[in-house]
C-alpha cells in the first residue's frame, strides 16, 4: 500500500503573543484548518486599532484560500489598523506580492 499524506492530519496551532498584540501561528493553513484560520483572523480584525502581529515562523504551508482570507481580513481593517506578518513562509509572501501587491494594511516585517 503506497504511503499517502492524510489531509485530515493537517494541524494549525494558534496562541496569543505575550509581548504584543497578535498571534503565534504554527502548522498548516489548508482546507481542513481553514475554519480555524478564518476564526482567528476574524478575532484579530475586531481588536482596537494599531498594528497586530502574526508570528508565522512556524507556519509550514498556506494555501491560496488561506492567503485570500488574510488579504480579505486586511482589506476590511479600519484606518490605522494593520497586520504585521513576522517571518511568513516564502510562499505566502509571494502570493501576497502577486495578487495583492498594494495592500497597505499588510506589512511583512521579516522574511
Amino acid at each position: 500500500m503506497p504511503a499517502e499524506e492524510d489531509a485530515s492530519a493537517a494541524e494549525l496551532r494558534i496562541h496569543p503573543l505575550t509581548d504584543r498584540a497578535g498571534l503565534k501561528v504554527a502548522g498548516e493553513v489548508c482546507l481542513s484548518t481553514q475554519d480555524v484560520w478564518e476564526h482567528a483572523l476574524s478575532r484579530l480584525a475586531r481588536q482596537p486599532g494599531g498594528p497586530v502581529h502574526l508570528e508565522l515562523s512556524d507556519l509550514s504551508f498556506v494555501d491560496m484560500a488561506g492567503a485570500t482570507a488574510l488579504a480579505v481580513t486586511a482589506q476590511g481593517l479600519g484606518p490605522g489598523h494593520r497586520l504585521v506578518l513576522d517571518r511568513p513562509p516564502a510562499a505566502l509572501s509571494r502570493l501576497l506580492e502577486l495578487f495583492w501587491p498594494d495592500l497597505p494594511a499588510i506589512e511583512v516585517a521579516a522574511v
